[in-house]
């Protein structure tokens, strides 16, 4: 009944806009077509080239709409002709709701199991998207992670102008990625104004401090040569007001070549974040469950003050090239640079009481981890791209070829490793315990490479849009261990691909089915059929099927979208019960339902609504996957009040639902988290309405769960020792000011 409620509330919200509005879009769009109403399938060739040419010139140089996404296709399409479902979170969206990290920006959209470890582990932004992790790209290149998950770069979300969401398989045009799909993040990039710039500063709860900047234009008086240039000092205690994070960032960036056939941008970014919150979390005893004791505050920390330690340095140089020959043939080519340093050391808790009875201890056991990993990641990714007419049907043509290499290891350094740590009195628990020296645990070097290469066809006859893309992979790992004595190697080569039709009617109706396919890489020793020997884990395979219904009302950019979803995962490894060994039997299901609507601002209301419902069961326990999610749904509303004594006052708020999440199995029944809903509030104000002289000021504030409700985001359930949780955030508010001009 309430998703019913939300469902309808944002679709009439969007319907009953002012026709007369629609109208004047429809003329500002034939305007900047310069032409008149075009009747379905009147559209020549050039005038469609042409418009090709300018989506990937806005690409590098300026805003892109959020009806607009380049995920999905690797160039700009309109999503309402996008066979696959993609969310877009844009610049203006962020801004209003005072979005802080990724983890918070993907909060309204549906299908994400968003917050996976609660408000405290936000050194990472752990989510899931249909119930999967998902590997993060940036300015189209892959952010590779290191092996053991902990030297993994985090992009600031200040200097990003655009989030999409992918979902589902994508590897037909990525590489190895997840079933669930993908997160795409685009930089901040130089733009076609002669010069622009905004300066703020935040604060907030936990101590909240911000200031950034971002200023760029030309860099000679013809604009051949445009600069920009972003930059954040912020720190914040985290909600467990023990352990705090700060970050220093610059990001540099140039653009080479004005409005010519050829441009070239060189982008830099340096990141130092000094220390980034814990990693920790609570007993599920004392959180999900009631413990003699009571429920542990949500602000229990499970560590050690002086003990803890996260220290990363992330630095970054990338270069976009693009080169047009002609109306119909272009060449673009990226590559970056990732240098990632991070020392990592913790006291945790291992999910237990030291007591008989774990439900009637207050003991906590502990134990200690330290690594020092360091990572070498090189990307590139080119393509050609064309656009051909054979008969009646024109094709956007594509060819491509990619490269990933990562260089890692991990040097044992004094104090880095594994062992225990003193137990923890939960009652009175003591930060500042002697912490036993640690045994070398980990010692590595990963070298892996991926080559890939890939052709898509986008074939157009009248209203019909057809796409095919297919790619072929070649895999290779080598991995040493030095304590543990191994050297493994893991070669792979994998072909996958993607089909797909779509219909797209005059009055804006789109209807679309598509299929792709995924692989991911494993590690692992997988056991022959007759017990005697053991091979390297085959990469897992992902497909999906999925159909559904787009709309976008012409000449607005109200969207809305509709989809279901059938998703496999096969040749996913299976614990045999013998120490890294497994066998390659696993089989996970995905089946959902998600409606989105989007509009930027028009009639100054800005709205964003999602309803998700999904099913997520692995095979090989008859449970869902752990930490997955029966669905969500949301809906942000945000108005500006056009004319008045109050012009310029926006004000609006958001809804975040959650179902129920499964948390894994102890010893007496499954663990599952309690839906919950809750609600966020903004509010902005452009002081130039007070005086002429304040003109490019702007006052903002916004809360995150606003009535401060309790609740658990997730766990990690463990029927033999108990399990770990995760509270989600608490309330948090902060208040903005800033000049833009």
């Amino acid at each position: 009944m309430k998703r019913s409620r939300i469902f309808y509330t944002a679709f009439f919200s969007f319907v009953l806009s002012d026709v007369a509005l629609a109208a004047e879009q429809e003329k500002k769009a034939d305007d900047n077509q310069r032409s008149g109403t075009v009747a379905a399938g009147q559209v020549t060739a050039s005038k469609a080239n042409a418009r090709a040419i300018q989506d990937e010139q806005v690409e590098v140089r300026g805003h892109k709409s959020s009806t607009m996404a380049s995920s999905a296709t690797k160039s700009n399409t309109s999503l309402v002709e996008t066979a696959q479902s993609v969310t877009v979170i844009s610049r203006e969206e962020m801004d209003l709701r005072g979005v802080l990290s990724l983890n918070q920006a993907v909060r309204y959209a549906a299908g994400v199991t968003s917050d996976t470890r609660g408000g405290e582990g936000t050194r990472y932004d752990l989510f899931d998207v249909r119930g999967f992790t998902v590997p993060t790209f940036l300015d189209g290149l892959k952010l590779q992670d290191s092996p053991t998950g902990f030297a993994v770069a985090q992009t600031d979300t200040f200097r990003l102008d655009r989030v999409e969401l992918l979902k589902g398989p994508a590897s037909a045009l990525y590489g190895q990625s997840s079933p669930g799909g993908l997160t795409a993040l685009s930089s901040k990039l130089p733009t076609d104004q002669k010069f622009y710039g905004d300066v703020g500063t935040t604060g907030g709860m936990f101590d909240l401090y911000r200031v950034d900047a971002d200023v760029g234009g030309f860099a000679t008086d013809n604009g051949l040569v445009r600069y920009r240039l972003y930059g954040t000092v912020n720190g914040q205690h985290t909600q467990l007001a023990r352990t705090g994070n700060r970050r220093f960032s610059i990001s540099p960036a140039f653009t080479f070549g004005g409005d010519g056939p050829t441009t070239l941008t060189l982008l830099g970014n340096y990141q130092y974040d000094p220390e980034n919150g814990s990693y920790g979390g609570v007993p599920l005893v004392g959180s999900y469950r009631r413990g003699t004791f009571g429920f542990l505050p949500r602000n229990f920390y499970d560590g050690d003050v002086p003990f803890e330690k996260y220290n990363r340095r992330q630095g970054a140089i990338t270069y976009i090239f693009n080169h047009r020959f002609n109306e119909d043939w272009s060449f673009s080519t990226r590559g970056r640079y990732d240098d990632i340093m991070t020392t990592y050391r913790s006291a945790y808790n291992n999910g237990y009481y030291d007591s008989e009875d774990m439900t009637s201890g207050h003991m906590l056991s502990r134990s200690a981890f330290g690594a020092h990993e360091h990572n070498h990641n090189l990307a590139f990714d080119s393509q050609f791209k064309g656009h051909v007419r054979t008969g009646p049907l024109q094709h956007n043509l594509m060819f491509g070829f990619d490269y990933q290499q990562q260089h890692s290891k991990d040097n044992e350094i004094i104090g880095a490793g594994d062992g225990s740590a003193p137990d923890m009195d939960v009652l009175h628990p003591d930060y500042h315990m002697t912490m036993p020296d640690m045994v070398p645990y980990e010692n590595y070097r990963t070298d892996s490479q991926q080559i890939g290469v890939y052709a898509q066809d986008e074939i157009r006859w009248h209203r019909f849009v057809l796409t095919g893309s297919i790619r072929n992979d070649w895999f290779h790992a080598h991995r040493i261990q030095y304590i543990a004595g191994t050297n493994d190697q893991q070669r792979s080569s994998q072909i996958t691909w993607r089909a797909s039709g779509l219909y797209h009617f005059d009055f804006g109706l789109a209807p679309y089915i598509s299929y792709a396919t995924s692989f991911q890489p494993q590690v692992g020793n997988v056991v022959s059929a007759d017990g005697l020997s053991t091979h390297m884990a085959d990469p897992s395979i992902g497909k999906q099927l999925e159909g559904g219904l787009k709309y976008q009302l012409p000449g607005t950019s109200l969207l809305l979208t509709a989809a279901g979803f059938h998703i496999e995962q096969s040749n996913v490894l299976v614990d045999t019960g013998a120490v890294g060994q497994y066998t390659q039997s696993g089989l996970v299901h995905s089946d959902g339902f998600e409606f989105e609507a989007h509009a930027e601002p028009f009639h100054n209301l800005m709205l964003t609504a999602a309803v998700s419902v999904q099913k997520i069961k692995d095979d090989s326990t008859g449970k869902p996957l752990v930490q997955s999610g029966k669905g969500n749904a949301s809906l942000f509303a945000f108005y500006t009040i056009p004319s008045g004594r109050l012009k310029s006052f926006g004000f609006g708020g958001g809804m975040r639902y959650s179902a129920k999440t499964y948390g894994g199995e102890l010893q007496d029944g499954s663990v599952w988290l309690p839906q919950y809903a809750l609600f966020d509030a903004s509010v902005s104000y452009d002081l130039s309405n007070i005086s002429s002289s304040l003109h490019g000021w702007k006052v903002s504030a916004n809360v995150r769960n606003l009535f401060d409700k309790g609740y658990i985001a997730n766990c990690y359930a463990d029927g033999a020792v108990g399990g770990y949780c995760y509270y989600g955030e608490r309330r948090n508010a902060q208040a903005s000011i800033g000049y833009s001009w």
